[in-house]
């Protein structure tokens, strides 16, 4: 059986935009039940003005109260250097840098050009390599920007290249507003591919019009085996207005399966994760097969 690996971006895409408080306690019970549900990825906190992202505040608490298990990975976002030192400091087992495809977007999101970001990240990569830590890349709107609307494969390809030359090991093709289909995805793999080995590529797929798992099914057929996904589909972008939600892990992980694809991860103990989080949150959990899931087991007890 094939291994795919999931990078989970709940703890930390999943829940900075959210609008009201989450305790530390609350936070740090859902890296834990992730853990234990055997995701071995977790981006778990992000580096970041709280002034601009509140929520991620306490990032260096939850890495310092972290019950670190063996074999997992936490994975700190990371924007420029002040936020590696931090992360450093925190003991963050990788770093996470991000740009996008989209000149207007980067403005938008980290008021810089996209060559004046890469320019932000060499003392990152310094620092990374002076201290033996792996980092990995988000390219941001590589299907589609809200405002430039379609995104040209070329521009996608040349960014992923130099980020890779940067020296970081993966690059996480983000479709920010969910715009991709299975053939824009097809497309722009097929131009990503002559140029960068699929070993080098993951996908991380918003499911704003309900097409991330067939967009991930392209990805699988084209050999991509690292997928990023938010347990019970938390998150969005706040500067791409409509990106209302991330891929549900649960959704992923379910299909996987269906395909053959052995994660690791236990669908029942990801399921009650993100039940509690969304307990804790007041919301309803977006992940389909959590809702079919819960729904059963409602009737079973009634």
């Amino acid at each position: 059986m094939e291994t795919v690996n999931i990078v989970e971006v709940g703890p930390r895409d999943g829940l900075q935009n959210e609008a009201r408080p989450i305790a530390l306690t609350d936070k740090l019970r859902l890296i834990d039940q992730l853990a234990e549900a055997g995701e071995k990825h977790i981006e778990a906190g992000s580096f970041v003005s709280p002034k601009w992202v509140p929520q991620m505040a306490e990032s260096a608490q939850i890495f310092n109260a972290l019950s670190r298990r063996p074999g997992v990975r936490y994975t700190a976002l990371t924007p420029n250097v002040r936020g590696a030192e931090q992360a450093l400091k925190a003991r963050a087992d990788e770093f996470a840098i991000f740009t996008a495809a989209s000149e207007s977007f980067s403005q938008k999101n980290i008021n810089c050009s996209i060559a004046e970001s890469l320019e932000r990240f060499a003392p990152v990569m310094d620092l990374a390599r002076t201290h033996h830590i792996p980092v990995r890349a988000y390219v941001s709107c590589v299907m589609g920007c809200p405002y430039e609307g379609a995104i040209r494969p070329n521009t996608v390809t040349e960014v992923s290249a130099r980020l890779l030359e940067m020296g970081c090991y993966e690059v996480s093709l983000g479709d920010t507003i969910g715009v991709g289909t299975a053939g824009s995805w097809r497309a722009l793999l097929k131009q990503l591919l002559q140029h960068i080995p699929v070993k080098n590529l993951a996908l991380h797929c918003h499911d704003t019009y309900g097409q991330a798992l067939a967009n991930c099914l392209v990805g699988l057929d084209a050999g991509i085996r690292t997928f990023d996904a938010s347990v019970a589909g938390l998150g969005g972008c706040p500067y791409a207005p409509g990106a209302s939600g991330n891929l549900a892990t649960e959704d992923l992980v379910y299909m996987l399966a269906g395909c053959g694809m052995h994660t690791g991860i236990e669908l029942d103990a990801l399921i009650s994760a993100g039940n509690h989080i969304c307990a804790a949150l007041g919301r309803q959990n977006a992940s389909k097969v959590a809702a079919a899931h819960n729904a059963q087991h409602s009737a079973r007890n009634r």
